[in-house]
């Protein structure tokens, strides 16, 4: 996880993490009409069956994610699935692979994009990412190197991935973006994660 050379120090610094628990997480971004299915409403400010749900505060995300049997992930296992097998930043040219603040001035309808070697859609733009995370801006140099869960508490939660309306540079998997859980905006969104389960 991480950045040694990134600009910002809340990425730093790169270190390993150890997820000792298979997990599923949303092939894509959760889209409105998946939402509205469960919630009984269409919050979004740019509409479509197939575009992702934004304008979703972080409680409002967790209790759909829970309604459905699964939570936000952790920014630990958020960003395990962004860099897939590859490890890298980006999981191709951005281009192919995101809808960013250069190639789209809106949501897209999810799955457009090629998908990183694990098969999910839209890891990177589009909307950012709920996490279930509290943001600590030192965190990294204390963190747990085995299933880290985020600080006990704090202010604000963490997206990641970038969105439609961001800069490419920071369109990437190690960058973090802190903001207070009330907040609802037109390039938020997220997915669910599932603990892996066996018969």
């Amino acid at each position: 996880m991480g950045c040694d050379n990134c600009s910002y120090d809340d990425e730093k610094p790169a270190h390993d993490v150890h997820l000792t628990k298979g997990f599923w997480l949303g092939q894509t971004e959760v889209t409105q009409r998946a939402y509205s299915r469960v919630m009984s409403k269409r919050p979004s400010y740019f509409t479509g069956d197939d575009l992702p749900v934004e304008q979703v505060s972080w409680n409002e995300a967790e209790q759909y994610c829970q309604a459905i049997g699964g939570r936000l992930p952790t920014e630990a296992q958020w960003e395990y699935a962004a860099r897939g097998a590859t490890g890298g930043q980006t999981y191709g040219e951005l281009g192919d692979i995101a809808w960013y603040s250069t190639n789209s001035g809106k949501t897209h309808p999810v799955a457009e994009k090629k998908p990183n070697d694990f098969g999910l859609y839209d890891m990177l733009g589009n909307v950012w990412e709920w996490t279930r995370d509290w943001y600590s801006e030192n965190y990294y140099s204390e963190s747990a190197n085995r299933d880290p869960q985020g600080p006990s508490n704090g202010t604000y939660r963490v997206l990641r991935g970038g969105s439609w309306y961001y800069i490419p540079s920071n369109v990437r998997a190690s960058y973090r973006l802190r903001i207070v859980p009330g907040v609802r905006f037109d390039g938020i969104g997220f997915r669910c994660h599932w603990e892996q389960r066996f018969p």
